[in-house]
Protein backbone atom coordinates (compact mmCIF):
# COMPACT_ATOMS: atom_id res chain seq x y z
CA UNK A 1 0.00 0.00 0.00
CA UNK A 2 1.37 3.37 -0.84
CA UNK A 3 2.47 6.39 1.73
CA UNK A 4 0.40 8.69 1.26
CA UNK A 5 2.16 12.03 0.19
CA UNK A 6 0.50 15.51 0.79
CA UNK A 7 3.03 17.29 -1.70
CA UNK A 8 1.75 15.47 -4.84
CA UNK A 9 -2.14 15.10 -3.93
CA UNK A 10 -4.61 16.63 -6.51
CA UNK A 11 -5.48 19.88 -5.73
CA UNK A 12 -3.40 20.79 -3.47
CA UNK A 13 -0.82 23.75 -3.67
CA UNK A 14 2.71 23.60 -2.78
CA UNK A 15 3.03 27.30 -0.87
CA UNK A 16 0.25 25.25 1.63
CA UNK A 17 3.04 22.57 2.16
CA UNK A 18 6.00 24.56 2.10
CA UNK A 19 3.46 26.73 5.20
CA UNK A 20 2.55 23.71 6.70
CA UNK A 21 6.38 22.62 7.36
CA UNK A 22 7.23 25.77 8.41
CA UNK A 23 4.66 25.85 10.49
CA UNK A 24 5.61 22.38 12.31
CA UNK A 25 8.86 23.08 12.70
CA UNK A 26 8.80 26.06 14.04
CA UNK A 27 5.34 24.78 16.12
CA UNK A 28 3.32 28.35 15.65
CA UNK A 29 -0.78 28.01 16.85
CA UNK A 30 -3.36 28.14 13.99
CA UNK A 31 -4.26 31.62 15.43
CA UNK A 32 -0.51 33.24 14.93
CA UNK A 33 -1.10 31.63 11.28
CA UNK A 34 -3.81 32.83 10.25
CA UNK A 35 -3.03 36.46 11.37
CA UNK A 36 0.27 35.71 9.22
CA UNK A 37 -1.43 35.40 5.79
CA UNK A 38 -3.96 37.91 6.35
CA UNK A 39 -1.02 40.45 7.49
CA UNK A 40 0.99 39.30 4.31
CA UNK A 41 -2.10 39.54 1.97
CA UNK A 42 -3.06 43.51 3.47
CA UNK A 43 1.00 44.18 2.75
CA UNK A 44 0.14 43.14 -1.03
CA UNK A 45 -2.52 45.10 -1.43
CA UNK A 46 -0.90 48.37 0.07
CA UNK A 47 2.08 48.07 -2.18
CA UNK A 48 -0.20 47.46 -5.37
CA UNK A 49 -2.81 50.47 -4.21
CA UNK A 50 0.63 52.42 -4.15
CA UNK A 51 1.98 51.68 -6.93
CA UNK A 52 -1.40 52.21 -9.12
CA UNK A 53 -1.51 55.63 -7.22
CA UNK A 54 2.12 56.57 -8.58
CA UNK A 55 1.21 55.78 -12.12
CA UNK A 56 -1.81 56.94 -12.69
CA UNK A 57 -0.22 60.50 -10.93
CA UNK A 58 2.59 60.79 -12.97
CA UNK A 59 0.12 59.95 -16.29
CA UNK A 60 -2.08 63.13 -15.27
CA UNK A 61 0.34 65.23 -14.08
CA UNK A 62 2.26 64.82 -17.23
CA UNK A 63 -0.76 64.90 -19.57
CA UNK A 64 -2.00 68.61 -17.93
CA UNK A 65 1.64 70.42 -17.13
CA UNK A 66 1.41 72.41 -19.72
CA UNK A 67 -2.51 74.33 -18.23
CA UNK A 68 -0.63 74.96 -14.63
CA UNK A 69 -1.04 78.92 -13.82
CA UNK A 70 0.85 80.32 -10.84
CA UNK A 71 -1.16 81.94 -8.49
CA UNK A 72 -4.13 80.04 -9.55
CA UNK A 73 -7.28 81.41 -7.47
CA UNK A 74 -8.91 78.90 -4.77
CA UNK A 75 -11.91 77.24 -5.66
CA UNK A 76 -14.79 79.07 -4.58
CA UNK A 77 -18.78 77.47 -3.63
CA UNK A 78 -21.39 79.22 -5.28
CA UNK A 79 -24.34 79.63 -2.24
CA UNK A 80 -27.00 82.14 -3.97
CA UNK A 81 -27.52 84.24 -1.24
CA UNK A 82 -31.49 85.70 -2.32
CA UNK A 83 -33.73 82.91 -3.62
CA UNK A 84 -36.65 85.61 -3.12
CA UNK A 85 -38.82 86.71 -5.53
CA UNK A 86 -38.27 90.41 -4.58
CA UNK A 87 -38.10 92.89 -7.63
CA UNK A 88 -34.77 93.46 -9.00
CA UNK A 89 -33.89 97.23 -7.46
CA UNK A 90 -31.04 99.53 -7.66
CA UNK A 91 -29.51 98.31 -4.10
CA UNK A 92 -28.84 94.54 -5.79
CA UNK A 93 -26.38 96.00 -8.26
CA UNK A 94 -23.04 96.46 -8.09
CA UNK A 95 -20.34 98.54 -10.93
CA UNK A 96 -17.54 97.62 -11.60
CA UNK A 97 -15.92 100.90 -13.28
CA UNK A 98 -12.54 100.39 -15.05
CA UNK A 99 -10.75 103.70 -15.26
CA UNK A 100 -6.90 104.56 -14.41
CA UNK A 101 -5.30 107.80 -12.45
CA UNK A 102 -4.31 108.72 -15.58
CA UNK A 103 -8.03 109.80 -17.02
CA UNK A 104 -10.39 109.27 -14.09
CA UNK A 105 -10.23 112.96 -13.31
CA UNK A 106 -10.89 114.39 -16.48
CA UNK A 107 -13.91 111.75 -17.03
CA UNK A 108 -15.24 112.60 -13.90
CA UNK A 109 -17.45 114.43 -16.22
CA UNK A 110 -19.11 111.59 -17.17
CA UNK A 111 -19.82 110.07 -13.56
CA UNK A 112 -21.20 113.27 -12.38
CA UNK A 113 -23.81 112.99 -14.70
CA UNK A 114 -25.59 109.60 -13.22
CA UNK A 115 -23.55 108.28 -10.04
CA UNK A 116 -26.03 109.19 -7.13
CA UNK A 117 -23.95 108.28 -4.02
CA UNK A 118 -26.67 107.41 -1.72
CA UNK A 119 -28.45 104.39 -4.06
CA UNK A 120 -25.33 103.40 -6.05
CA UNK A 121 -23.55 100.82 -5.31
CA UNK A 122 -19.81 99.53 -6.34
CA UNK A 123 -16.58 100.76 -7.27
CA UNK A 124 -13.78 102.74 -9.69
CA UNK A 125 -10.62 99.96 -10.31
CA UNK A 126 -7.46 102.01 -10.96
CA UNK A 127 -3.75 101.48 -11.69
CA UNK A 128 -3.06 103.42 -8.30
CA UNK A 129 -4.22 106.13 -5.81
CA UNK A 130 -5.43 109.26 -8.00
CA UNK A 131 -5.63 111.37 -4.51
CA UNK A 132 -8.43 114.25 -4.24
CA UNK A 133 -10.00 114.81 -7.85
CA UNK A 134 -13.85 115.09 -6.59
CA UNK A 135 -15.33 112.23 -8.57
CA UNK A 136 -18.63 110.93 -6.72
CA UNK A 137 -17.28 106.79 -7.69
CA UNK A 138 -15.36 105.69 -4.69
CA UNK A 139 -12.28 103.73 -6.04
CA UNK A 140 -9.99 100.82 -5.15
CA UNK A 141 -7.11 100.18 -6.44
CA UNK A 142 -6.92 96.59 -8.67
CA UNK A 143 -4.94 93.56 -7.20
CA UNK A 144 -1.29 92.93 -8.33
CA UNK A 145 -1.37 89.76 -10.59
CA UNK A 146 0.86 87.83 -12.63
CA UNK A 147 1.62 84.46 -14.27
CA UNK A 148 3.00 83.37 -17.15
CA UNK A 149 2.36 85.35 -20.28
CA UNK A 150 0.28 87.64 -18.81
CA UNK A 151 0.46 90.39 -15.71
CA UNK A 152 -1.64 93.47 -14.21
CA UNK A 153 0.70 95.21 -15.72
CA UNK A 154 -1.59 95.36 -18.75
CA UNK A 155 -4.37 97.38 -18.94
CA UNK A 156 -6.54 94.58 -20.50
CA UNK A 157 -5.43 91.91 -17.97
CA UNK A 158 -6.23 94.28 -14.86
CA UNK A 159 -9.82 95.50 -16.23
CA UNK A 160 -10.91 92.05 -17.05
CA UNK A 161 -10.26 90.71 -13.52
CA UNK A 162 -12.51 93.76 -12.32
CA UNK A 163 -15.55 91.30 -11.82
CA UNK A 164 -13.51 88.84 -9.92
CA UNK A 165 -12.76 91.36 -7.59
CA UNK A 166 -15.96 92.84 -6.94
CA UNK A 167 -17.12 89.22 -6.11
CA UNK A 168 -14.23 88.62 -3.60
CA UNK A 169 -15.71 91.93 -1.69
CA UNK A 170 -17.97 89.61 -0.65
CA UNK A 171 -21.11 92.27 -0.45
CA UNK A 172 -24.17 91.55 0.46
CA UNK A 173 -27.81 91.62 -1.38
CA UNK A 174 -25.69 91.48 -4.56
CA UNK A 175 -28.00 89.88 -7.49
CA UNK A 176 -25.38 91.58 -10.64
CA UNK A 177 -22.22 92.73 -11.33
CA UNK A 178 -22.70 95.62 -13.69
CA UNK A 179 -19.07 96.47 -15.96
CA UNK A 180 -18.49 99.55 -18.06
CA UNK A 181 -15.74 102.43 -18.40
CA UNK A 182 -14.98 105.53 -16.88
CA UNK A 183 -16.55 107.66 -19.94
CA UNK A 184 -19.41 104.99 -19.93
CA UNK A 185 -22.74 107.23 -19.14
CA UNK A 186 -25.25 105.30 -17.40
CA UNK A 187 -28.97 105.37 -17.08
CA UNK A 188 -29.34 103.18 -14.15
CA UNK A 189 -33.33 103.17 -13.82
CA UNK A 190 -33.84 101.36 -17.25
CA UNK A 191 -30.86 99.23 -16.43
CA UNK A 192 -32.83 97.68 -13.42
CA UNK A 193 -35.43 97.79 -16.05
CA UNK A 194 -33.50 95.41 -18.06
CA UNK A 195 -32.00 93.31 -15.99
CA UNK A 196 -35.27 92.55 -13.44
CA UNK A 197 -36.34 90.55 -16.57
CA UNK A 198 -33.87 88.01 -15.88
CA UNK A 199 -33.72 85.37 -13.16
CA UNK A 200 -30.49 86.19 -11.36
CA UNK A 201 -30.02 83.14 -10.12
CA UNK A 202 -28.98 81.87 -13.12
CA UNK A 203 -26.28 82.43 -15.54
CA UNK A 204 -26.50 85.09 -17.22
CA UNK A 205 -24.23 87.58 -19.26
CA UNK A 206 -26.01 90.56 -20.78
CA UNK A 207 -24.67 93.41 -23.36
CA UNK A 208 -24.57 94.87 -26.77
CA UNK A 209 -22.08 94.23 -29.79
CA UNK A 210 -20.37 97.46 -31.55
CA UNK A 211 -22.89 99.42 -33.98
CA UNK A 212 -19.41 99.07 -36.83
CA UNK A 213 -19.38 95.32 -38.27
CA UNK A 214 -15.73 95.52 -38.37
CA UNK A 215 -15.70 95.87 -35.00
CA UNK A 216 -18.07 92.86 -34.30
CA UNK A 217 -15.72 90.65 -37.09
CA UNK A 218 -12.48 91.65 -35.73
CA UNK A 219 -13.42 90.57 -31.97
CA UNK A 220 -16.88 88.88 -32.17
CA UNK A 221 -20.26 88.95 -32.85
CA UNK A 222 -21.11 87.20 -29.66
CA UNK A 223 -18.69 89.75 -26.82
CA UNK A 224 -20.70 92.37 -25.12
CA UNK A 225 -18.36 95.08 -25.63
CA UNK A 226 -16.92 96.62 -22.51
CA UNK A 227 -17.28 100.03 -23.25
CA UNK A 228 -21.32 100.21 -23.29
CA UNK A 229 -20.98 98.21 -20.43
CA UNK A 230 -22.34 94.60 -19.22
CA UNK A 231 -23.79 92.74 -16.91
CA UNK A 232 -22.82 89.28 -15.06
CA UNK A 233 -25.44 87.46 -12.85
CA UNK A 234 -23.83 86.46 -9.22
CA UNK A 235 -23.92 82.67 -9.94
CA UNK A 236 -21.38 83.71 -13.27
CA UNK A 237 -19.61 85.73 -11.41
CA UNK A 238 -18.69 82.60 -8.70
CA UNK A 239 -17.89 80.72 -11.50
CA UNK A 240 -15.44 83.03 -13.47
CA UNK A 241 -13.63 83.35 -9.91
CA UNK A 242 -12.48 79.85 -10.66
CA UNK A 243 -11.48 80.24 -14.16
CA UNK A 244 -10.09 83.58 -14.20
CA UNK A 245 -6.66 83.32 -14.01
CA UNK A 246 -5.87 80.64 -15.87
CA UNK A 247 -8.41 81.58 -18.60
CA UNK A 248 -6.19 85.18 -18.84
CA UNK A 249 -3.17 82.98 -19.97
CA UNK A 250 -5.08 81.00 -21.94
CA UNK A 251 -6.35 84.56 -23.88
CA UNK A 252 -3.14 86.50 -23.57
CA UNK A 253 -3.14 87.29 -26.98
CA UNK A 254 -6.62 89.12 -27.03
CA UNK A 255 -6.74 92.74 -27.51
CA UNK A 256 -9.44 94.00 -24.72
CA UNK A 257 -10.64 93.50 -21.46
CA UNK A 258 -13.84 93.00 -22.62
CA UNK A 259 -13.09 90.40 -25.54
CA UNK A 260 -10.96 88.13 -22.29
CA UNK A 261 -13.92 88.09 -19.99
CA UNK A 262 -16.17 87.30 -22.64
CA UNK A 263 -13.80 84.34 -23.85
CA UNK A 264 -13.62 82.89 -20.31
CA UNK A 265 -17.42 82.63 -20.09
CA UNK A 266 -17.35 81.25 -23.81
CA UNK A 267 -15.39 78.56 -21.68
CA UNK A 268 -18.15 78.13 -19.10
CA UNK A 269 -20.46 77.51 -22.02
CA UNK A 270 -23.01 80.57 -21.64
CA UNK A 271 -23.82 82.74 -24.28
CA UNK A 272 -24.47 86.13 -24.65
CA UNK A 273 -28.20 87.80 -24.44
CA UNK A 274 -28.20 90.65 -26.02
CA UNK A 275 -30.45 94.10 -25.17
CA UNK A 276 -30.48 96.74 -27.83
CA UNK A 277 -30.38 99.57 -25.57
CA UNK A 278 -26.48 99.67 -24.54
CA UNK A 279 -24.62 101.48 -26.90
CA UNK A 280 -21.23 101.47 -26.87
CA UNK A 281 -20.97 103.71 -30.05
CA UNK A 282 -18.27 102.63 -32.30
CA UNK A 283 -19.18 105.44 -34.55
CA UNK A 284 -18.05 108.93 -35.85
CA UNK A 285 -18.92 111.67 -36.26
CA UNK A 286 -23.02 113.15 -35.54
CA UNK A 287 -24.89 110.45 -33.52
CA UNK A 288 -28.31 111.82 -34.27
CA UNK A 289 -29.48 109.46 -36.79
CA UNK A 290 -29.23 106.50 -34.03
CA UNK A 291 -30.85 108.42 -31.24
CA UNK A 292 -33.76 110.07 -33.30
CA UNK A 293 -34.61 106.11 -34.05
CA UNK A 294 -34.18 104.25 -31.56
CA UNK A 295 -34.66 101.15 -31.04
CA UNK A 296 -37.80 99.58 -29.19
CA UNK A 297 -35.98 99.03 -25.98
CA UNK A 298 -35.05 101.12 -22.54
CA UNK A 299 -31.72 103.36 -22.94
CA UNK A 300 -29.03 102.09 -20.76
CA UNK A 301 -25.71 103.10 -21.89
CA UNK A 302 -23.67 105.23 -23.98
CA UNK A 303 -20.08 105.29 -24.66
CA UNK A 304 -17.54 107.13 -26.79
CA UNK A 305 -18.83 110.24 -26.26
CA UNK A 306 -15.62 111.77 -26.71
CA UNK A 307 -15.67 110.64 -30.07
CA UNK A 308 -18.71 111.94 -31.30
CA UNK A 309 -20.52 115.56 -31.83
CA UNK A 310 -22.50 116.86 -29.07
CA UNK A 311 -26.13 115.24 -29.17
CA UNK A 312 -27.90 118.70 -29.27
CA UNK A 313 -26.49 121.66 -31.90
CA UNK A 314 -24.57 124.58 -30.63
CA UNK A 315 -24.03 123.21 -27.08
CA UNK A 316 -21.24 121.18 -25.45
CA UNK A 317 -20.81 117.80 -25.10
CA UNK A 318 -21.90 117.99 -21.42
CA UNK A 319 -24.69 120.76 -21.49
CA UNK A 320 -25.68 117.72 -24.37
CA UNK A 321 -26.01 115.06 -21.62
CA UNK A 322 -27.56 117.61 -19.22
CA UNK A 323 -30.32 118.03 -21.11
CA UNK A 324 -30.90 114.50 -22.14
CA UNK A 325 -30.77 113.81 -18.26
CA UNK A 326 -33.35 116.44 -17.65
CA UNK A 327 -35.62 114.77 -19.47
CA UNK A 328 -34.47 111.03 -18.31
CA UNK A 329 -35.25 112.01 -15.10
CA UNK A 330 -38.67 113.44 -15.65
CA UNK A 331 -39.63 109.81 -17.29
CA UNK A 332 -36.47 107.20 -17.69
CA UNK A 333 -38.37 104.88 -19.46
CA UNK A 334 -39.74 107.24 -22.72
CA UNK A 335 -36.42 108.71 -23.02
CA UNK A 336 -35.38 108.51 -26.98
CA UNK A 337 -38.35 106.07 -27.76
CA UNK A 338 -39.97 106.48 -31.03
CA UNK A 339 -43.27 107.47 -31.86
CA UNK A 340 -44.91 107.92 -35.60
CA UNK A 341 -48.34 109.34 -36.53
CA UNK A 342 -49.43 111.43 -39.30
CA UNK A 343 -51.85 114.18 -39.98
CA UNK A 344 -53.94 113.18 -42.73
CA UNK A 345 -55.36 116.45 -43.56
CA UNK A 346 -52.44 118.46 -44.17
CA UNK A 347 -50.45 114.79 -45.05
CA UNK A 348 -48.02 115.39 -43.15
CA UNK A 349 -45.68 112.83 -41.42
CA UNK A 350 -44.17 112.71 -37.86
CA UNK A 351 -41.48 110.98 -35.96
CA UNK A 352 -41.19 112.05 -32.18
CA UNK A 353 -38.06 110.72 -30.36
CA UNK A 354 -38.98 111.30 -26.85
CA UNK A 355 -36.77 114.22 -24.61
CA UNK A 356 -34.47 114.38 -28.04
CA UNK A 357 -35.92 115.47 -31.50
CA UNK A 358 -39.05 115.86 -33.81
CA UNK A 359 -38.93 115.65 -37.55
CA UNK A 360 -41.72 116.61 -39.81
CA UNK A 361 -42.41 115.74 -43.77
CA UNK A 362 -44.81 117.70 -45.47
CA UNK A 363 -45.51 114.79 -47.38
CA UNK A 364 -46.28 110.86 -46.18
CA UNK A 365 -43.11 108.87 -45.49
CA UNK A 366 -43.79 105.03 -43.94
CA UNK A 367 -43.60 104.24 -40.74
CA UNK A 368 -40.94 101.23 -41.83
CA UNK A 369 -38.68 104.10 -43.73
CA UNK A 370 -38.79 106.54 -40.25
CA UNK A 371 -38.01 103.58 -37.95
CA UNK A 372 -34.76 102.92 -40.04
CA UNK A 373 -32.02 105.66 -38.62
CA UNK A 374 -30.51 108.45 -41.18
CA UNK A 375 -26.87 107.25 -40.90
CA UNK A 376 -24.98 110.70 -40.31
CA UNK A 377 -22.23 109.19 -38.86
CA UNK A 378 -19.21 106.68 -40.12
CA UNK A 379 -17.71 103.71 -38.73
CA UNK A 380 -15.36 103.62 -35.90
CA UNK A 381 -12.21 102.25 -37.49
CA UNK A 382 -12.13 103.14 -40.80
CA UNK A 383 -14.60 106.22 -41.20
CA UNK A 384 -16.55 104.50 -44.10
CA UNK A 385 -20.10 104.36 -44.29
CA UNK A 386 -20.73 101.00 -42.86
CA UNK A 387 -21.83 98.58 -43.04
CA UNK A 388 -23.20 98.69 -39.62
CA UNK A 389 -25.19 96.08 -37.75
CA UNK A 390 -28.50 97.82 -38.09
CA UNK A 391 -30.19 99.62 -41.37
CA UNK A 392 -29.23 103.15 -42.48
CA UNK A 393 -30.79 105.17 -45.05
CA UNK A 394 -28.68 107.96 -46.51
CA UNK A 395 -29.24 111.49 -45.90
CA UNK A 396 -30.82 112.71 -49.25
CA UNK A 397 -28.74 116.20 -51.06
CA UNK A 398 -32.17 117.40 -51.85
CA UNK A 399 -33.94 120.05 -49.43
CA UNK A 400 -37.01 119.08 -50.49
CA UNK A 401 -36.88 115.39 -49.54
CA UNK A 402 -35.23 116.21 -45.97
CA UNK A 403 -37.32 116.47 -42.41
CA UNK A 404 -37.75 119.74 -40.78
CA UNK A 405 -35.52 119.33 -37.31
CA UNK A 406 -36.49 120.05 -34.00
CA UNK A 407 -34.62 119.86 -30.88
CA UNK A 408 -35.76 119.62 -26.99
CA UNK A 409 -35.77 122.87 -25.44
CA UNK A 410 -37.79 122.14 -22.23
CA UNK A 411 -38.92 119.37 -20.29
CA UNK A 412 -41.72 119.75 -17.83
CA UNK A 413 -43.65 117.17 -15.43
CA UNK A 414 -47.47 117.57 -14.94
CA UNK A 415 -49.51 116.39 -12.30
CA UNK A 416 -46.89 114.09 -10.78
CA UNK A 417 -47.96 111.64 -13.92
CA UNK A 418 -47.81 113.65 -16.92
CA UNK A 419 -45.15 115.33 -19.17
CA UNK A 420 -44.84 117.92 -21.43
CA UNK A 421 -41.66 118.83 -23.64
CA UNK A 422 -41.17 121.61 -26.12
CA UNK A 423 -39.12 121.07 -29.27
CA UNK A 424 -37.60 124.00 -31.47
CA UNK A 425 -37.07 124.55 -35.12
CA UNK A 426 -33.17 123.97 -35.91
CA UNK A 427 -31.63 125.08 -39.30
CA UNK A 428 -28.27 124.12 -39.34
CA UNK A 429 -25.81 126.73 -40.67
CA UNK A 430 -25.63 127.03 -44.28
CA UNK A 431 -28.00 124.10 -44.92
CA UNK A 432 -29.92 124.90 -47.96
CA UNK A 433 -33.70 125.24 -47.31
CA UNK A 434 -36.40 123.65 -49.29
CA UNK A 435 -38.85 126.83 -51.00
CA UNK A 436 -41.88 124.67 -51.73
CA UNK A 437 -45.01 125.59 -50.23
CA UNK A 438 -45.73 122.62 -48.72
CA UNK A 439 -42.38 123.23 -47.06
CA UNK A 440 -42.70 126.77 -45.99
CA UNK A 441 -46.13 125.56 -44.28
CA UNK A 442 -44.05 123.13 -41.81
CA UNK A 443 -41.36 125.74 -41.83
CA UNK A 444 -43.86 128.27 -39.77
CA UNK A 445 -43.87 125.94 -37.00
CA UNK A 446 -41.78 126.79 -34.53
CA UNK A 447 -42.23 124.99 -31.69
CA UNK A 448 -43.44 121.27 -31.38
CA UNK A 449 -45.49 120.86 -27.76
CA UNK A 450 -45.88 116.75 -27.18
CA UNK A 451 -47.65 115.93 -23.57
CA UNK A 452 -47.79 112.42 -22.72
CA UNK A 453 -48.71 110.34 -19.38
CA UNK A 454 -45.43 109.20 -18.35
CA UNK A 455 -44.25 105.31 -19.30
CA UNK A 456 -44.99 102.58 -17.06
CA UNK A 457 -42.05 100.61 -16.36
CA UNK A 458 -43.80 97.69 -16.50
CA UNK A 459 -44.55 97.67 -20.06
CA UNK A 460 -40.78 96.86 -20.79
CA UNK A 461 -41.45 93.37 -19.13
CA UNK A 462 -43.97 92.50 -21.34
CA UNK A 463 -43.71 92.28 -25.57
CA UNK A 464 -42.56 95.77 -26.58
CA UNK A 465 -45.04 97.74 -29.08
CA UNK A 466 -44.43 101.14 -29.69
CA UNK A 467 -47.56 103.85 -28.57
CA UNK A 468 -49.37 106.36 -30.72
CA UNK A 469 -49.87 109.89 -31.01
CA UNK A 470 -52.26 112.40 -32.49
CA UNK A 471 -51.89 115.73 -33.78
CA UNK A 472 -54.43 118.09 -31.57
CA UNK A 473 -55.88 121.23 -33.30
CA UNK A 474 -57.23 122.62 -31.02
CA UNK A 475 -54.23 123.65 -28.91
CA UNK A 476 -52.28 124.45 -31.63
CA UNK A 477 -51.42 127.16 -34.16
CA UNK A 478 -49.46 127.95 -37.29
CA UNK A 479 -46.33 128.17 -35.01
CA UNK A 480 -47.00 125.62 -32.90
CA UNK A 481 -49.11 122.58 -32.73
CA UNK A 482 -49.84 120.24 -29.96
CA UNK A 483 -48.90 116.33 -30.24
CA UNK A 484 -50.40 113.83 -27.96
CA UNK A 485 -48.66 110.38 -27.26
CA UNK A 486 -51.06 107.66 -25.84
CA UNK A 487 -51.38 103.80 -25.64
CA UNK A 488 -52.72 102.33 -28.75
CA UNK A 489 -55.86 101.34 -29.40
CA UNK A 490 -57.13 97.10 -29.69
CA UNK A 491 -56.61 96.91 -33.12
CA UNK A 492 -55.22 100.22 -33.56
CA UNK A 493 -52.60 101.42 -36.24
CA UNK A 494 -50.57 104.18 -36.46
CA UNK A 495 -52.01 104.88 -40.17
CA UNK A 496 -55.81 103.93 -39.18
Amino acid sequence: MQTHNPTIQTGSKPNQSLFQSFKQSFSFPDRVSDFCILFARAVLLLCLIASMSFVLRSAFSSQSRRFIIPNRTRTAKYEPFDKSIAATNISHIVFGIGGSVQTWKDRSRYTHLWWKSNRNRGFAWLDGEPGEIGNPVPHRVSEWCSGAGYSCKTAAVRMARIVVESYKLRLKDVRWFVMGDDDTVFFTENLVSVLAKYDHNQMYYIGGNSESIEQDQMHSYGMAFGGGGFAISYPLAAQLMNVMDGCLHRYSFFYGSDQRVWACIAELGVPLTTERGFHQFDIRGNPYGILAAHPLAPLVSLHHLDHVEPLFPNQTRIDSLNLLMQAYQVDSSRILQQTVCYDRRKKWSISIAWGYTVQIYPFMVTATDMQIPFQTFKTWRSWSNGPFDFNTRPMSSDPCRRAVVYFLKQVQEVDTRGTKTTYERYVAKGEKVCERDDYARVMAVKQVTVSSMKMETQLWMKAPQRQCCEINDRWGNDNNIWVRIRKCRKSETITT
